[in-house]
């Protein structure tokens, strides 16, 4: 239990979707270990889309696209209040930059070789440096700062009302479900339309599947999508790319039986809805960004990756490097995606 001084904290992490997903523990584990402290989150404007509805959790948005405007409104916003703690859970300099702004007891942020875009200097005391951990425990590594070491890895969060409508329009309920979310924020993250074709064919033939692709409403999005319906021979994927909010989509996740994806944030939202997920992997390495819940399903080709392009294992480069070379995620092959899919529904019959 931590110290009876814990009163109120409040927490930086901005972006992105898949990393604020992961603070959803943090969340958790303080709730249950300092019973009615008060949390106040400095959050991301798309993020807080995602997670706006969780209970006992001030939100307080900041809206990078106002330039200075962004930080004038989170000073207003906390004018005359101090915290016993700021955690600052992010090293980009406009996150750091809040460090600055916000006022409190302890400022706790990263360890030194995590740290970047002068994090140092905005904060005054660091996480333990630890090698190799996956960012969710990473995260979690900022409340045991507090003297918190009893965690909860819980995920969940409130369903919204309505929100399984249009699930409910387009998932056949009997049929077991693959979705495949095609794209990363970082295009070359993004594994190829033929690999995709062929993955949702072959859960089709195999495995009878309903197949429903999603995304956002980028062109590139929208594009990606109509290439590999065209190119799937066997399957009719439901083309939903665009059409659905985050609550909206995990409840398509909640009723999938499978996602397919590359390192993106619907990978880690999967983990709010328990759903497995076979993730794609070459330009990161899934030990650190991976879907935290179904890191046996993932196609791991980061080392072959760091092989390849930078000439060395992936056990002597920097933690975290990202190897996001041009062609890189063709080292993942349809066989070794079909060959998860067919361990998971083994193991899903057991």
């Amino acid at each position: 239990m931590a110290s009876a001084a814990l009163h109120s904290i409040c927490i930086v992490r901005l972006s992105a979707l898949g990393d604020v997903t992961h603070m959803l523990p943090v969340i958790h584990t303080l709730k249950a270990e300092v019973p009615g402290i008060q949390i106040t989150w400095v959050i991301g404007k798309v993020e807080y889309r995602l997670l706006g509805h969780l209970p006992d959790v001030e939100f307080i948005i900041f809206d990078k696209t106002k330039g200075l405007k962004a930080y004038l409104d989170i000073w207003q916003a906390l004018k005359g209040r101090r915290f016993d703690a700021l955690l600052l859970m992010q090293v980009a300099l406009r996150a750091n930059l809040l460090g600055w702004i916000i006022r409190a007891d302890r400022k706790i942020g990263y360890d030194r070789l995590r740290a970047k875009d002068f994090h140092g200097l905005f904060i005054t005391e660091q996480i333990a440096p630890t090698p190799a951990q996956h960012v969710a425990d990473s995260f979690l590594s900022f409340i045991e700062t507090l003297g918190i070491h009893e965690k909860r890895y819980r995920w969940d969060l409130p369903k919204v009302l309505g929100a399984e409508q249009l699930a409910l329009n387009h998932i056949e309920p009997e049929q077991p479900v693959m979705i495949i979310s095609p794209c990363s924020s970082h295009e070359r993250r993004n594994w190829h339309v033929n690999g995709y074709a062929a993955v949702a064919d072959y859960a089709v033939e195999h495995y009878g599947m309903q197949v429903i692709i999603c995304g956002g409403p980028s062109p590139t999005e929208k594009q990606m999508a109509q290439e590999i319906i065209r190119a799937c021979t066997h399957s009719k994927p439901v083309n939903l790319v665009g059409q659905d909010t985050f609550v909206e989509f995990l409840e398509l996740l909640a009723r999938a039986t499978v996602l397919v994806t590359p390192d993106s944030g619907p990978m880690h939202m999967a983990a709010i809805t328990d759903t497995p997920v076979i993730g794609l992997h070459a330009a990161s390495n899934p030990l650190r960004s991976g879907p935290y819940k179904s890191l046996e399903w993932c196609v791991n080709q980061y080392d072959q990756a760091s092989r390849k392009y930078l000439g060395k294992p992936s056990d002597q480069i920097r933690w975290g490097t990202k190897i996001e070379k041009q062609g890189v995620m063709n080292l993942v092959e349809i066989s070794q995606v079909t060959g998860k899919l067919d361990a998971l529904m083994k193991k899903l019959k057991e």
